[in-house]
């Protein structure tokens, strides 16, 4: 039997994938859905490395391949055709995509953006959900990750959670993370939501949008929780695009920001301001990457931290945008360390200061952590120094300006916001 190397490649845009259904002029499987695939040997025979055949498969049967981020390569499998007497050793990948527009060629007659679980009712080619649970999110990745914001690994949360549900409903145990749980159905997916929400208990975004979920199942069983994952996952990705874009009105020509937060990064897409200045952002660093992020659509001005409240005036500032790890109920903003002499300045050089989150940020208590990062990061020597690192800072309510998917908020409507989030906490009490 004669094996063959091929790519099956996932696009993944808002929670989405793309699916492509193959046309008569494939060699295998017409009619049959799949992800982006093919050989990974060239036209000519010659091999090449899956990474790379994977981005030449995109780019010739999507036109995506400048929009793609590769997230995750998976172990490789085999799979058996005794048909047409091959073994195909499949090479899944997973890539975000910043963009839904395809442009397929001939191998292609349909194209779909749905939620993976489709995958388990759509007539496709072998195989290809084994191909996606090689590199969907598991409770790890929402656990591990060390790059991501708080928002895209409330998404993750929520795929989870979603695909999990999915694959009881379909009674595919072999394929459940959920499998080493006690319990099946409501009991095991009830667990599991309760195992994400505790893996990153400091972002409250994740514990709100698994509790939004949670409380919105009806009959206690996994095709509810499916449903209500997929919709609060929508829901989700609908406030996170909104809250940009309503900052985005109010935002000058010169704007200023630190850290890194995708939702900043929306206000700068859609507000095109002519100048941007960015703070370094220590510890870590990230306001650096940000700044070249936005260097190829503005004049960006990269600066420190300590000189950062003196630029907003001298540089002219007309708007700082920063993200929020979480608004607290009386409406004071965590975020990252920086954020609370950055908005302070701005207020005396009378610059306007907003914090853009979805409202599944505010947080339903005051509790919040500094997090401590090593103190090595600050000082190494022998002397008998106290260290202060912390992550994050706390920035009075006077000082900024909180914009949501709902618009600007007062404190009233803040804690009104956080008290729903309270009650919808209590589906695992059974409140």
């Amino acid at each position: 039997m004669e094996t063959r190397p091929v790519v099956t490649c996932f696009l993944r845009s808002d929670g989405e994938v793309l699916l492509l259904r193959r046309s008569d002029a494939v060699g295998s499987y017409q009619g049959q859905w799949s992800g982006v695939a093919g050989h990974v040997a060239d036209d000519a025979g010659r091999d090449r490395d899956p990474e790379t055949a994977a981005r030449a498969e995109i780019d010739e049967e999507t036109g995506l391949a400048d929009a793609v981020t590769l997230v995750r390569q998976g172990d490789s499998f085999r799979v058996a055709d005794d048909d047409r007497g091959v073994r195909w050793v499949v090479h899944p990948f997973l890539f975000d995509c910043a963009a839904r527009t395809v442009a397929t060629n001939e191998e292609t007659t349909e194209t779909a953006w749905v939620h993976p679980p489709d995958i388990l009712v759509r007539e496709t080619v072998p195989r290809l959900w084994t191909s996606w649970d090689r590199v969907r999110p598991r409770v790890a990745t929402v656990r591990e990750d060390r790059t991501h914001g708080s928002a895209w690994l409330s998404l993750r949360a929520l795929e989870v959670l979603r695909d999990e549900a999915a694959l009881a409903d379909a009674g595919r145990s072999d394929d459940l993370e959920t499998a080493e749980r006690d319990g099946d159905g409501w009991d095991m997916l009830a667990a599991l939501a309760a195992e994400i929400r505790e893996a990153r208990s400091s972002m409250v975004v994740v514990a709100n949008r698994l509790n939004r979920a949670m409380a919105a199942v009806t009959d206690e069983s996994p095709a509810a929780v499916e449903r209500a994952a997929t919709e609060t996952l929508n829901h989700a990705v609908t406030a996170d695009r909104v809250a940009a874009a309503v900052a985005a009105e109010h935002v000058g020509d010169r704007l200023a920001t630190l850290s890194r937060s995708g939702t900043v990064r929306a206000v700068v897409d859609a507000a095109a301001p002519a100048a941007v200045l960015v703070a370094e952002s220590l510890p870590g660093g990230e306001g650096v990457g940000v700044a070249e992020t936005f260097a190829d659509s503005a004049a960006v001005t990269l600066t420190t931290d300590a000189a950062f409240g003196h630029e907003l005036d001298v540089w002219n500032a007309d708007t700082l945008v920063v993200g929020a790890d979480r608004v607290l109920p009386d409406g004071r903003v965590v975020n990252k360390v920086g954020t609370c002499p950055a908005a302070l300045s701005a207020a005396a050089a009378a610059v306007d200061c907003y914090a853009v989150c979805a409202t599944d940020k505010i947080a339903p208590h005051a509790a919040w952590g500094r997090e401590e990062r090593e103190p090595e990061e600050v000082y190494d020597g022998d002397a008998d120094i106290a260290v202060s690192n912390p992550t994050f800072d706390l920035t009075p309510a006077s000082a900024v300006t909180v914009v949501t998917e709902r618009g600007v908020l007062g404190t009233d409507d803040i804690e009104e916001i956080a008290e729903a989030h309270r009650e919808r906490s209590g589906w695992a009490d059974g409140g």
